[in-house]
């Protein structure tokens, strides 16, 4: 396969934080030119059947997907998994395991921002929920920003949802050990995600290189919607110190939020052989 198609690896439907149905999101998709698509939903594989189906009926050629949620130390890193069968009963297992503490965290997270005066965000936030189970700091911040406390996303972040904000709540993900090990079990490959938007530091990213190496970790996002053209050049070095593969994405959430619409991310460097030619 030529590393020259237009392949879309990462985005998100209403099944995890994005805005659009998995059909929608298919359909966007196809229009936008996209010949290989990868729905990477947070921790869950539920949009997965319905996004083929469609994918099919458009004959866009799809692969399971899936962005998980990883701790080291005190900081969140994000690591997507292609090409795995999503009947693996130890990833779903796992991706519940993940899953099940997010009512606690968003209920605390709502009663944080109640301490500075902001009421009923947790409620508000609900009705941006098409899973229940995986309400989000997005969807906080998609409510605040209806409600006229920040003017975007980005703002709502910075000011209320990370660390040392009143809306930020420490919460223990899978380890990456766990991660990699769920996804290799199901036959998939882990792609480290958008390692540009990691708050670790010089050292512990180099650390979370190695490690993710070790582990048989195959691929990183070098050009991502959620990174810069000059971070893209700093993970294509990074991707031929470590012989990583290199990944392509939008990390598409949905229109008018999202900085790169599917299928839309630069091209990735001629010399990087892209993780799709290991796809089956």
């Amino acid at each position: 396969m030529s590393s020259s198609i237009n392949a879309d690896l990462h985005c998100h439907s209403t099944v995890s934080d994005g805005l659009l149905t998995p059909t929608e999101l298919v359909r966007r998709a196809h229009a936008n030119g996209v010949s290989l698509l990868a729905l990477t939903d947070h921790d869950e594989t539920g949009g997965l059947d319905e996004a083929r189906a469609e994918a099919d009926v458009l004959g866009l050629r799809f692969v399971n997907g899936v962005e998980i949620s990883v701790s080291m130390g005190d900081q969140t890193v994000h690591i997507v998994g292609l090409g795995f069968d999503a009947s693996n009963a130890a990833l779903l297992a796992g991706l519940q395991q993940v899953r099940s503490g997010r009512d606690e965290r968003a209920q605390r997270m709502s009663d944080g921002l109640a301490q500075i005066g902001i009421r009923g965000v947790l409620e508000g936030a609900q009705k941006y929920v098409g899973n229940p189970a995986l309400v989000s700091r997005a969807h906080f911040a998609r409510y605040l920003v209806e409600i006229g406390i920040a003017r975007d996303m980005p703002n709502v972040f910075e000011h209320y949802l990370v660390r040392g904000k009143p809306g930020f709540v420490e919460h223990e993900w899978a380890s990456l050990e766990d991660a990699l090990g769920w996804i290799h079990g199901a036959g998939g490959l882990a792609v480290i995600a958008h390692p540009g938007r990691t708050r670790l530091s010089k050292a512990e990213m180099i650390t979370l290189y190695e490690s993710f190496k070790a582990l048989g970790g195959e691929a990183i996002e070098v050009v991502s919607g959620s990174q810069s053209g000059a971070e893209a050049l700093e993970y294509a070095r990074i991707a031929r110190r470590y012989g990583f593969l290199a990944s392509r994405v939008s990390d598409f959430h949905g229109p008018g939020e999202s900085p790169v619409d599917l299928g839309k991310a630069e091209i990735l460097p001629p010399d990087l052989m892209p993780v799709w030619e290991r796809l089956v």
